[in-house]
Protein backbone atom coordinates (compact mmCIF):
# COMPACT_ATOMS: atom_id res chain seq x y z
CA UNK A 1 0.00 0.00 0.00
CA UNK A 2 1.53 3.18 -0.86
CA UNK A 3 2.04 5.75 1.91
CA UNK A 4 0.48 9.11 0.11
CA UNK A 5 -2.99 6.98 -0.30
CA UNK A 6 -3.45 5.31 3.51
CA UNK A 7 -2.74 9.16 4.23
CA UNK A 8 -5.51 10.07 2.18
CA UNK A 9 -7.79 7.57 3.97
CA UNK A 10 -6.59 8.39 7.55
CA UNK A 11 -6.86 12.48 6.83
CA UNK A 12 -10.69 11.32 4.88
CA UNK A 13 -11.95 10.71 8.76
CA UNK A 14 -11.51 12.54 11.72
CA UNK A 15 -11.45 9.01 14.06
CA UNK A 16 -8.89 7.64 16.60
CA UNK A 17 -5.96 6.30 14.42
CA UNK A 18 -5.14 3.93 17.03
CA UNK A 19 -8.64 2.20 16.13
CA UNK A 20 -8.44 2.57 12.66
CA UNK A 21 -5.07 0.62 12.18
CA UNK A 22 -6.98 -2.92 12.66
CA UNK A 23 -9.06 -1.82 9.92
CA UNK A 24 -6.42 -0.50 7.81
CA UNK A 25 -4.48 -3.46 7.93
CA UNK A 26 -7.12 -5.70 7.16
CA UNK A 27 -8.07 -3.78 4.05
CA UNK A 28 -4.57 -4.06 2.97
CA UNK A 29 -3.96 -7.98 3.89
CA UNK A 30 -7.59 -8.46 1.93
CA UNK A 31 -6.01 -6.50 -1.09
CA UNK A 32 -8.47 -3.42 0.22
CA UNK A 33 -11.59 -4.99 -0.95
CA UNK A 34 -14.33 -2.76 1.67
CA UNK A 35 -16.59 -4.75 3.01
CA UNK A 36 -20.42 -4.40 2.08
CA UNK A 37 -19.41 -2.04 -0.70
CA UNK A 38 -19.83 -1.50 -4.35
CA UNK A 39 -16.25 -1.36 -4.82
CA UNK A 40 -15.13 -4.59 -3.17
CA UNK A 41 -11.65 -4.47 -5.68
CA UNK A 42 -10.44 -1.53 -4.69
CA UNK A 43 -7.01 -1.16 -6.30
CA UNK A 44 -4.62 0.85 -4.41
CA UNK A 45 -1.42 0.27 -6.48
CA UNK A 46 -2.83 2.92 -8.70
CA UNK A 47 -0.66 5.55 -10.07
CA UNK A 48 0.16 8.61 -7.71
CA UNK A 49 -1.96 11.08 -10.22
CA UNK A 50 -5.54 8.69 -10.36
CA UNK A 51 -8.07 10.41 -7.93
CA UNK A 52 -8.91 7.68 -5.15
CA UNK A 53 -12.75 6.23 -5.72
CA UNK A 54 -15.19 8.15 -3.35
CA UNK A 55 -15.75 5.68 0.20
CA UNK A 56 -19.20 5.94 1.85
CA UNK A 57 -17.82 6.75 5.64
CA UNK A 58 -20.05 4.74 6.93
CA UNK A 59 -19.44 1.72 5.22
CA UNK A 60 -15.20 2.48 5.77
CA UNK A 61 -16.24 3.01 9.69
CA UNK A 62 -18.20 -0.96 9.70
CA UNK A 63 -15.93 -2.72 7.62
CA UNK A 64 -13.90 -3.12 11.41
CA UNK A 65 -16.93 -5.11 12.78
CA UNK A 66 -17.38 -4.55 16.13
CA UNK A 67 -14.66 -1.71 16.51
CA UNK A 68 -16.79 0.41 14.04
CA UNK A 69 -19.47 -0.28 15.92
CA UNK A 70 -17.96 1.63 18.93
CA UNK A 71 -16.56 4.32 17.08
CA UNK A 72 -19.75 5.25 16.19
CA UNK A 73 -21.07 5.12 19.65
CA UNK A 74 -18.77 7.02 21.04
CA UNK A 75 -19.28 9.32 18.57
CA UNK A 76 -22.93 9.72 19.42
CA UNK A 77 -22.12 9.75 23.18
CA UNK A 78 -20.00 12.79 22.42
CA UNK A 79 -22.63 14.41 20.39
CA UNK A 80 -25.26 13.88 23.10
CA UNK A 81 -22.94 14.58 26.49
CA UNK A 82 -22.07 18.22 24.82
CA UNK A 83 -26.11 19.02 23.92
CA UNK A 84 -26.08 21.28 26.96
CA UNK A 85 -29.80 20.30 27.23
CA UNK A 86 -31.86 21.66 30.49
CA UNK A 87 -33.64 18.71 31.01
CA UNK A 88 -32.59 15.70 31.34
CA UNK A 89 -33.25 12.71 28.94
CA UNK A 90 -32.49 8.70 28.30
CA UNK A 91 -31.65 7.78 24.84
CA UNK A 92 -31.69 4.78 23.49
CA UNK A 93 -32.00 2.21 20.11
CA UNK A 94 -31.61 -1.25 19.55
CA UNK A 95 -30.64 -2.77 16.01
CA UNK A 96 -31.33 -6.22 13.95
CA UNK A 97 -28.64 -7.88 16.06
CA UNK A 98 -30.29 -7.13 18.99
CA UNK A 99 -27.26 -4.66 20.03
CA UNK A 100 -28.39 -1.72 22.25
CA UNK A 101 -27.08 1.80 22.63
CA UNK A 102 -28.22 3.59 26.16
CA UNK A 103 -27.29 7.22 26.78
CA UNK A 104 -28.60 8.46 30.04
CA UNK A 105 -28.05 12.70 30.68
CA UNK A 106 -28.58 14.07 33.93
CA UNK A 107 -30.59 11.60 36.33
CA UNK A 108 -32.56 10.11 33.67
CA UNK A 109 -32.65 6.40 33.07
CA UNK A 110 -35.02 3.89 30.49
CA UNK A 111 -36.48 3.01 34.43
CA UNK A 112 -37.73 6.49 34.86
CA UNK A 113 -41.57 7.37 34.30
CA UNK A 114 -42.40 10.13 32.07
CA UNK A 115 -45.62 11.53 30.88
CA UNK A 116 -46.13 10.71 27.52
CA UNK A 117 -47.94 13.46 25.86
CA UNK A 118 -48.82 12.43 22.30
CA UNK A 119 -46.44 9.73 22.39
CA UNK A 120 -49.34 7.79 23.69
CA UNK A 121 -51.25 7.81 19.78
CA UNK A 122 -49.12 5.10 18.65
CA UNK A 123 -49.93 2.59 21.44
CA UNK A 124 -53.77 3.68 21.21
CA UNK A 125 -53.73 2.62 17.99
CA UNK A 126 -52.35 -0.42 18.21
CA UNK A 127 -54.30 -1.64 20.96
CA UNK A 128 -57.86 -0.39 18.58
CA UNK A 129 -55.88 -2.38 15.55
CA UNK A 130 -55.52 -6.05 17.80
CA UNK A 131 -59.02 -5.51 18.31
CA UNK A 132 -59.67 -5.33 14.40
CA UNK A 133 -57.10 -7.95 13.97
CA UNK A 134 -59.23 -10.35 15.95
CA UNK A 135 -62.74 -9.15 14.10
CA UNK A 136 -64.38 -7.58 17.11
CA UNK A 137 -63.89 -4.04 15.03
CA UNK A 138 -63.49 -3.10 11.67
CA UNK A 139 -61.79 0.18 10.13
CA UNK A 140 -65.10 0.39 8.06
CA UNK A 141 -67.06 0.58 11.50
CA UNK A 142 -69.15 3.81 12.33
CA UNK A 143 -69.71 4.73 15.91
CA UNK A 144 -73.35 4.57 15.85
CA UNK A 145 -72.98 0.80 15.60
CA UNK A 146 -71.47 0.78 19.16
CA UNK A 147 -72.81 4.40 20.38
CA UNK A 148 -76.71 4.33 20.80
CA UNK A 149 -76.06 8.08 22.26
CA UNK A 150 -74.25 9.00 18.92
CA UNK A 151 -75.91 11.98 18.50
CA UNK A 152 -74.98 12.62 14.47
CA UNK A 153 -77.62 11.52 12.36
CA UNK A 154 -78.10 10.80 8.85
CA UNK A 155 -78.11 14.17 7.28
CA UNK A 156 -74.58 14.99 9.00
CA UNK A 157 -71.83 14.17 6.73
CA UNK A 158 -70.29 13.25 9.57
CA UNK A 159 -72.70 10.55 9.86
CA UNK A 160 -70.61 8.84 7.55
CA UNK A 161 -67.01 9.02 9.87
CA UNK A 162 -65.24 5.27 9.86
CA UNK A 163 -62.97 3.92 12.37
CA UNK A 164 -60.47 4.42 9.72
CA UNK A 165 -61.14 7.99 9.60
CA UNK A 166 -60.60 8.02 13.53
CA UNK A 167 -57.07 6.54 13.54
CA UNK A 168 -55.62 8.53 10.68
CA UNK A 169 -57.46 11.86 12.02
CA UNK A 170 -59.64 12.30 8.93
CA UNK A 171 -62.95 12.37 10.41
CA UNK A 172 -63.63 16.09 10.69
CA UNK A 173 -63.81 15.92 14.85
CA UNK A 174 -62.14 19.14 15.01
CA UNK A 175 -63.25 21.02 17.97
CA UNK A 176 -61.82 19.95 21.04
CA UNK A 177 -64.25 20.34 24.48
CA UNK A 178 -63.19 21.14 27.78
CA UNK A 179 -64.16 17.92 28.99
CA UNK A 180 -60.94 15.94 27.47
CA UNK A 181 -58.69 17.67 29.91
CA UNK A 182 -61.03 17.48 32.97
CA UNK A 183 -60.79 14.56 35.56
CA UNK A 184 -64.26 14.43 37.04
CA UNK A 185 -65.62 14.81 33.21
CA UNK A 186 -67.63 10.79 32.48
CA UNK A 187 -65.59 9.88 29.35
CA UNK A 188 -68.74 8.34 27.21
CA UNK A 189 -70.68 12.08 28.22
CA UNK A 190 -67.20 13.82 26.89
CA UNK A 191 -67.44 11.36 23.64
CA UNK A 192 -70.92 12.90 22.99
CA UNK A 193 -69.96 16.64 24.14
CA UNK A 194 -66.74 15.92 21.23
CA UNK A 195 -69.93 14.94 18.77
CA UNK A 196 -72.25 17.58 19.59
CA UNK A 197 -69.13 20.37 19.39
CA UNK A 198 -68.59 19.32 15.71
CA UNK A 199 -71.93 18.84 14.71
CA UNK A 200 -72.53 21.46 11.76
CA UNK A 201 -68.99 22.14 10.53
CA UNK A 202 -69.07 20.76 7.54
CA UNK A 203 -66.38 18.52 7.67
CA UNK A 204 -66.15 15.79 5.34
CA UNK A 205 -64.51 12.44 6.64
CA UNK A 206 -61.47 11.79 4.46
CA UNK A 207 -60.91 15.20 3.56
CA UNK A 208 -58.85 16.74 5.54
CA UNK A 209 -56.21 15.72 8.45
CA UNK A 210 -56.36 17.54 11.64
CA UNK A 211 -54.32 16.52 14.85
CA UNK A 212 -56.76 16.20 17.60
CA UNK A 213 -57.15 14.29 20.79
CA UNK A 214 -61.06 14.03 19.43
CA UNK A 215 -60.35 11.12 17.14
CA UNK A 216 -59.37 8.61 19.69
CA UNK A 217 -61.47 8.97 22.65
CA UNK A 218 -64.42 7.86 19.86
CA UNK A 219 -62.47 5.31 18.76
CA UNK A 220 -61.93 4.33 22.18
CA UNK A 221 -65.01 4.22 23.34
CA UNK A 222 -66.06 2.06 20.59
CA UNK A 223 -63.46 -0.28 21.81
CA UNK A 224 -64.75 -0.18 25.19
CA UNK A 225 -68.35 -1.03 23.74
CA UNK A 226 -67.34 -3.84 21.28
CA UNK A 227 -65.43 -5.66 24.27
CA UNK A 228 -68.16 -5.14 26.87
CA UNK A 229 -65.22 -3.51 29.06
CA UNK A 230 -66.47 -0.73 31.88
CA UNK A 231 -63.52 1.74 30.96
CA UNK A 232 -59.99 2.13 29.03
CA UNK A 233 -58.20 0.71 31.61
CA UNK A 234 -60.16 -2.75 31.18
CA UNK A 235 -59.20 -2.71 27.80
CA UNK A 236 -55.88 -1.66 28.22
CA UNK A 237 -55.08 -4.23 30.68
CA UNK A 238 -56.43 -6.91 28.82
CA UNK A 239 -53.61 -6.35 26.13
CA UNK A 240 -50.54 -6.00 29.02
CA UNK A 241 -52.23 -9.45 29.47
CA UNK A 242 -52.07 -10.76 25.61
CA UNK A 243 -48.36 -9.41 25.04
CA UNK A 244 -46.79 -8.51 28.12
CA UNK A 245 -46.00 -4.94 27.57
CA UNK A 246 -45.75 -1.85 29.11
CA UNK A 247 -46.26 -3.52 32.58
CA UNK A 248 -46.29 -0.49 35.22
CA UNK A 249 -47.64 1.76 31.67
CA UNK A 250 -51.08 3.02 33.00
CA UNK A 251 -53.71 6.06 31.18
CA UNK A 252 -54.34 7.99 33.87
CA UNK A 253 -53.95 11.83 32.64
CA UNK A 254 -56.07 13.59 33.79
CA UNK A 255 -57.53 10.68 35.37
CA UNK A 256 -57.63 7.26 35.43
CA UNK A 257 -61.51 7.55 34.36
CA UNK A 258 -61.76 10.37 31.94
CA UNK A 259 -58.05 9.44 30.36
CA UNK A 260 -56.71 11.35 26.86
CA UNK A 261 -55.80 8.58 24.91
CA UNK A 262 -54.26 10.55 22.26
CA UNK A 263 -52.31 12.11 25.02
CA UNK A 264 -52.29 10.62 28.51
CA UNK A 265 -50.06 7.96 29.72
CA UNK A 266 -47.20 7.43 32.06
CA UNK A 267 -44.65 4.82 30.69
CA UNK A 268 -40.72 4.40 31.28
CA UNK A 269 -38.19 4.30 28.05
CA UNK A 270 -37.46 1.00 28.85
CA UNK A 271 -40.80 -0.15 28.45
CA UNK A 272 -42.15 1.87 25.09
CA UNK A 273 -38.33 0.50 23.50
CA UNK A 274 -39.83 -2.85 24.50
CA UNK A 275 -42.96 -2.20 22.66
CA UNK A 276 -41.12 -0.66 19.37
CA UNK A 277 -38.84 -4.27 19.71
CA UNK A 278 -41.79 -6.48 19.27
CA UNK A 279 -43.93 -4.28 16.75
CA UNK A 280 -41.13 -4.78 14.51
CA UNK A 281 -40.77 -8.22 15.21
CA UNK A 282 -44.71 -8.70 14.06
CA UNK A 283 -45.46 -9.82 17.60
CA UNK A 284 -48.23 -7.45 18.15
CA UNK A 285 -49.76 -7.45 14.88
CA UNK A 286 -50.23 -10.10 12.31
CA UNK A 287 -47.82 -9.28 8.62
CA UNK A 288 -51.30 -9.22 6.88
CA UNK A 289 -52.35 -6.24 9.90
CA UNK A 290 -48.92 -4.81 9.77
CA UNK A 291 -49.29 -4.61 5.25
CA UNK A 292 -52.72 -2.41 6.15
CA UNK A 293 -50.93 -0.48 9.83
CA UNK A 294 -47.80 1.27 7.15
CA UNK A 295 -50.06 2.59 4.70
CA UNK A 296 -50.07 6.52 4.38
CA UNK A 297 -53.98 7.64 5.18
CA UNK A 298 -53.23 11.17 4.34
CA UNK A 299 -51.69 11.08 0.98
CA UNK A 300 -53.37 13.15 -1.99
CA UNK A 301 -56.19 13.96 -2.30
CA UNK A 302 -56.22 14.26 1.44
CA UNK A 303 -55.52 17.58 2.54
CA UNK A 304 -53.14 18.65 5.61
CA UNK A 305 -54.78 20.52 8.39
CA UNK A 306 -52.88 20.95 11.24
CA UNK A 307 -50.10 19.79 11.62
CA UNK A 308 -47.99 19.86 14.85
CA UNK A 309 -44.89 18.94 12.24
CA UNK A 310 -45.64 21.98 9.82
CA UNK A 311 -45.79 24.70 12.55
CA UNK A 312 -43.42 23.11 14.53
CA UNK A 313 -40.54 21.87 12.34
CA UNK A 314 -41.68 23.23 9.12
CA UNK A 315 -41.95 19.55 7.24
CA UNK A 316 -44.74 18.47 5.68
CA UNK A 317 -45.34 15.04 7.45
CA UNK A 318 -47.94 12.31 6.84
CA UNK A 319 -50.04 9.99 8.98
CA UNK A 320 -50.96 6.66 9.27
CA UNK A 321 -53.17 4.95 11.97
CA UNK A 322 -52.20 6.72 14.74
CA UNK A 323 -48.36 7.70 13.92
CA UNK A 324 -46.62 9.90 11.84
CA UNK A 325 -44.97 9.36 8.66
CA UNK A 326 -41.64 11.35 8.19
CA UNK A 327 -40.52 13.47 5.92
CA UNK A 328 -37.70 15.83 5.71
CA UNK A 329 -39.26 18.18 3.67
CA UNK A 330 -41.51 21.27 3.26
CA UNK A 331 -43.66 18.89 0.94
CA UNK A 332 -44.00 15.55 1.05
CA UNK A 333 -41.88 13.89 -1.37
CA UNK A 334 -41.14 10.70 0.78
CA UNK A 335 -41.81 7.28 0.50
CA UNK A 336 -43.97 6.60 3.21
CA UNK A 337 -43.02 3.81 6.18
CA UNK A 338 -39.19 4.40 5.93
CA UNK A 339 -39.20 5.93 9.51
CA UNK A 340 -42.58 6.05 11.53
CA UNK A 341 -42.86 7.85 14.73
CA UNK A 342 -44.98 9.36 17.35
CA UNK A 343 -43.34 12.51 19.38
CA UNK A 344 -44.90 14.35 22.41
CA UNK A 345 -45.31 17.86 23.32
CA UNK A 346 -42.93 17.43 25.78
CA UNK A 347 -40.20 16.26 23.70
CA UNK A 348 -40.85 12.44 23.90
CA UNK A 349 -39.70 10.95 20.41
CA UNK A 350 -40.73 6.97 19.88
CA UNK A 351 -39.23 6.16 16.32
CA UNK A 352 -38.82 3.06 13.82
CA UNK A 353 -36.61 3.73 11.13
CA UNK A 354 -38.06 1.06 8.76
CA UNK A 355 -35.33 1.89 5.87
CA UNK A 356 -31.97 1.29 8.37
CA UNK A 357 -33.94 -1.34 10.83
CA UNK A 358 -33.95 -0.17 14.08
CA UNK A 359 -35.46 1.11 16.86
CA UNK A 360 -35.41 4.65 19.14
CA UNK A 361 -36.60 6.00 22.26
CA UNK A 362 -36.24 9.47 23.43
CA UNK A 363 -37.25 9.63 27.19
CA UNK A 364 -37.19 13.17 28.30
CA UNK A 365 -40.40 15.60 29.93
CA UNK A 366 -40.19 19.63 28.69
CA UNK A 367 -42.19 22.12 29.51
CA UNK A 368 -45.35 21.79 27.15
CA UNK A 369 -44.37 22.88 23.21
CA UNK A 370 -41.14 20.35 23.42
CA UNK A 371 -42.19 18.39 20.24
CA UNK A 372 -39.48 20.48 18.20
CA UNK A 373 -36.86 20.20 21.17
CA UNK A 374 -36.91 16.77 21.51
CA UNK A 375 -37.57 15.34 18.00
CA UNK A 376 -35.58 18.51 15.74
CA UNK A 377 -33.28 19.16 17.53
CA UNK A 378 -31.75 16.70 19.85
CA UNK A 379 -32.61 13.19 18.62
CA UNK A 380 -31.01 14.74 15.25
CA UNK A 381 -27.72 15.27 16.87
CA UNK A 382 -27.18 11.97 16.20
CA UNK A 383 -29.74 10.79 13.70
CA UNK A 384 -26.98 9.91 10.75
CA UNK A 385 -24.54 8.17 12.97
CA UNK A 386 -27.16 6.03 14.31
CA UNK A 387 -28.19 4.94 10.97
CA UNK A 388 -24.67 3.91 9.88
CA UNK A 389 -24.16 2.33 13.54
CA UNK A 390 -27.85 0.24 12.82
CA UNK A 391 -26.12 -1.08 9.38
CA UNK A 392 -23.07 -2.07 11.15
CA UNK A 393 -23.96 -5.73 11.54
CA UNK A 394 -24.76 -6.30 7.90
CA UNK A 395 -21.32 -5.00 6.73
Amino acid sequence: MKTKAAHTLIRKFTINPFLMMPILLSLAITGCEFKGSDQSDFDMEQSETTPLPAVDEAKFICAGGTEGTEILEAEMRSALSGSGSEYDFSYEIERADGRKFTFNYGESTPETEYESASTSKMVTGIVILRLVQKGILQLSDKPQMYLPEWPVTPESPLYNMTLEHLLSFTSGLIEEPRCVNQGSAVFSECVVAIANLNLGNGEVPGDEFNYSGTHMQVAGLMAIRALGKKDWTEVFEEFKAETGLFPSGRYDLPSASNPRLAGGMHWTGAEYLSFLRALRADKILSKEMMALYILDRTASPVAIGNSPARSGIGEDWHYGLGYWHECKSEVFNCESGKRISSPGAYGAYPFWDREHDYVGMLSIQTNLGGFRYGTATLERLVTEKANAWAKCEKQ
